[in-house]
């Protein structure tokens, strides 16, 4: 794992899922062509919440829902976005031999939930975002920049009580 500098991690709290949606919509107004950003936590954590939020900031329609079954799907917004979900894999060679590593990303933004499934081939460059709670419990929201190019990502993170 990078070594993280100080001032490149920030923790908030959600307490419903709109809120992490909210979240993650004001993450992806200051979104670039190339970006990856990584999703964990455990089943039932919000991974998918998020990435409906994300989506929605970025100008996304579609109904966004988890990719499991087709490893990844593609929306249209300011940027592409390219959601997948690794679950269902083993290691990096299968996320590479099952085409999820794709020139194409580097037009859009790459969120990946169950990035540990993909580790040793994950650039070093990245967001990551680890969600702990489940159920109706609050969500610890932890965002991880990995590389001062993503602060923006922490600078922009608002969560407002609405």
């Amino acid at each position: 794992m990078p070594t993280i500098s100080p001032g490149l991690e920030r923790r908030v709290v959600t307490t419903e899922a709109e809120a992490t949606q909210r979240l993650a919509a004001a993450l992806a107004r200051v979104a670039r062509p190339g970006d990856l950003v990584t999703l964990s936590g455990a089943l039932g954590a919000g991974k998918t919440q998020f990435a409906k939020g994300f989506g929605a900031g970025l100008g996304v329609t579609e109904t966004i829902s988890s990719p499991s079954f087709v490893l990844m799907a593609e929306y249209e917004g300011r940027l592409p976005l390219f959601h997948q979900d690794l679950y269902r894999l083993a290691d990096s060679v299968e996320a590479v031999a099952g085409g999820l590593v794709d020139d194409r990303q580097a037009t859009g933004v790459t969120l990946v939930e169950w990035p540990e499934r993909m580790a040793d081939a994950l650039p070093v460059a990245r967001l990551d975002v680890r969600i702990d709670g489940t159920g109706d419990e609050p969500r610890a929201i932890t965002l991880r920049a990995t590389d001062a190019s993503y602060r923006r990502y922490l600078d922009a993170a608002v969560v407002d009580s609405a």
